[in-house]
């Protein structure tokens, strides 16, 4: 009886943390007992409790090293005189889910927030959280999840695998997609097809070019959420092992601080982001993951915002696939920090950081260390940001191309559509070889409600450029690209098919205009003529596999692609199903 009283009286006495409601008094019996039965001591209930949210799993190389890294960042809370938690979340990878897997991928971010939602808000035990993401959607998810449950947050980015040299030349990821389509037109033999399957990702860690993980990565850094250099700093060196545990110490102290999400994500911290990935040709898939980032903010970024930012800022960096630099050497040429000091006087520098600094003070003494990687804005690589908003007939609401990977020959293009209704038929048509030059390939059905998931058509654009037609044929979609697809890929066309946009009504043989540069794509059809097809449409959405499954589940809730396809109750499938 007396070690009860006293037991009650020492977590009675706890500091004032979020914890201490849950584990305090004689009500905090039940949940002490479980944090004792889980190995826990009294005076690690003391607080403050530190959820330490890994992606780990030995699925794929992004994730896999994440289980020993929260070691180091547990090591760094209790040295600071936290009690660090660990727990997981999913964590997909894009390059094994191509193909039917891929309709699961966008919609893995959505689970991925409301896993820490529902593990948090049922606890109700956390005082604070460090976010070790991979790559792709679980860097946004996470920025979503902080953003909706603000308290205090910090993250750490998993880092790029290393480069692999081969031949005299670095090999990344982007490498094998293109050696695909070098095998398939016989300009590569099997058995050197065999050696860059093999050999090019030779360490753990997010692919070494500007795809979406590593972008996804570099927007965490510059919205100020992550120690700086962390998006750069290779997977596999030790300075990423000390930067956890001065995570770990930092979080901490925002405890302390009460130095929240909201403090930090702000719109001049989105929109710093936003200029970051323009200047660094990043991923298309920023425009699908910073509105739904916003959004949690209650906050909106329209479309026109990112071609009036696009227009405003130059792109002084490019990584593969549109160059011969990989993120190695962006790390090399100073990373995050150094692109965000050339373009200071296109930034809001006055935002909070998770350093307790602002993002001004946070530059510095940084300055560009490789001049041949990052340029400046007196001398850039283009007078544009390297993503563009494109509007017409055909994407009415939008459609999103990396033109910073585009062709110069490819910016104004006029050709015959060649329509296909999924993925899995521009595969085949591919592999029959009976593409021409100068086609424009219409792919549909595949935008976040009617694919379902917004599938990345990553592998079909990167077998056009392996076939040598990267720089005559177009694809234009209501699905996604990946962040490291280069050519005259337009993705993101809004309204999607499956919502009657007129991506539905296009036909075999209509003229198709692209032009990047006055952001025009348009179906060379009459107005009347268009009318009179949308009168014959009938809407019916892909079957999926099983029809009470989560893409059903999804589909039925996901808004347009402009708004970020975000999982809402205001997104009801369309009457004509």
């Amino acid at each position: 009886m007396l070690e009860v009283i006293i037991l009650t009286r020492q977590v009675t006495e706890m500091a004032d943390f979020n914890s201490s409601k849950v584990l305090g008094g004689v009500e905090g019996a039940y949940p002490r007992q479980m944090f004792r039965a889980a190995g826990f001591t009294d005076s690690e209930m003391e607080g403050p409790i530190i959820g330490v949210v890994s992606s780990f799993s030995e699925v794929h190389p992004a994730t896999s090293h994440l289980k020993a890294l929260a070691q180091h960042v547990k090591a760094g809370i209790w040295r600071a005189g936290g009690t660090p938690v660990e727990f997981h979340t999913i964590a997909v990878c894009d390059a094994i889910a191509q193909g039917a897997g891929m309709h699961y991928v966008l919609p893995s971010r959505e689970l991925i927030t409301a896993e820490i939602e529902v593990m948090v808000g049922s606890q109700r035990c956390f005082d604070g959280l460090v976010l070790l993401s991979s790559c792709d959607k679980v860097p946004g998810a996470m920025l979503m999840a902080a953003a909706r449950l603000n308290i205090p947050t910090i993250m750490i980015p998993a880092g790029p695998m290393l480069p692999h040299k081969f031949n005299g030349r670095e090999w990344v990821m982007c490498d094998i997609k293109e050696a695909m389509g070098e095998l398939k037109a016989g300009k590569i033999k099997a058995e050197e097809f065999l050696r860059i399957e093999t050999d090019t990702c030779s360490t753990f860690g997010v692919c070494s070019m500007m795809g979406t993980g590593i972008t996804m990565s570099a927007v965490v850094e510059a919205l100020g959420m992550c120690l700086p250099g962390l998006a750069t700093i290779p997977a596999v060196a030790s300075e990423r092992i000390r930067l956890a545990k001065a995570t770990g110490e930092r979080i901490v102290a925002m405890v302390d601080e009460n130095l929240r999400p909201r403090d930090i994500l702000t719109e001049n911290s989105l929109e710093n982001a936003l200029r970051f990935v323009l200047a660094t040709g990043g991923s298309s898939n920023v425009f699908l993951h910073l509105p739904a980032v916003a959004k949690e903010l209650g906050l909106q970024i329209p479309m026109d915002r990112f071609d009036q930012l696009s227009r405003e800022v130059p792109c002084i960096a490019k990584f593969k696939p549109a160059t011969g630099h990989n993120i190695n050497d962006f790390h090399e040429a100073g990373g995050v920090q150094a692109v965000l000091n050339e373009l200071q006087p296109l930034l809001s520098t006055d935002v909070n950081t998770i350093t307790g600094n602002t993002l001004q003070e946070n530059l510095r003494g940084v300055a560009v260390l490789r001049p041949d990687v990052i340029k400046t804005l007196e001398n850039p690589i283009n007078s544009e940001g390297g993503l563009a908003v494109l509007k017409g007939n055909l994407a009415p609401e939008g459609a999103i191309v990396k033109q910073s990977a585009v062709d110069p020959k490819m910016l104004i293009h006029q050709g015959p559509a060649v329509v296909f209704e999924s993925e899995e038929e521009l595969r085949d048509y591919l592999v029959a070889e009976s593409v021409r030059h100068g086609d424009v390939l219409v792919i549909r059905n595949e935008g976040p409600k009617g694919g379902p998931g917004m599938r990345e058509l990553s592998i079909p654009a990167a077998m056009l450029i392996g076939m040598g037609l990267g720089d005559s044929v177009a694809m234009i979609t209501d699905a996604r690209y990946s962040g490291a697809t280069r050519g005259p890929c337009i993705g993101h066309v809004s309204p999607e098919a499956a919502d009657g946009g007129p991506i539905a009504l296009v036909e075999t043989g209509d003229l198709i205009e692209i032009d990047i540069p006055a952001r025009k794509l348009n179906v060379m059809v009459s107005g009347e003529e268009l009318a009179e097809r949308k009168k014959k449409l009938v809407l019916k959405l892909k079957e999926v596999e099983y029809p009470a499954d989560y893409l059903d589940i999804y589909r039925r809730l996901v808004t347009s692609a402009k708004d970020g396809a975000v999982v809402h109750l205001d997104s009801p499938l369309s009457d004509n199903d």
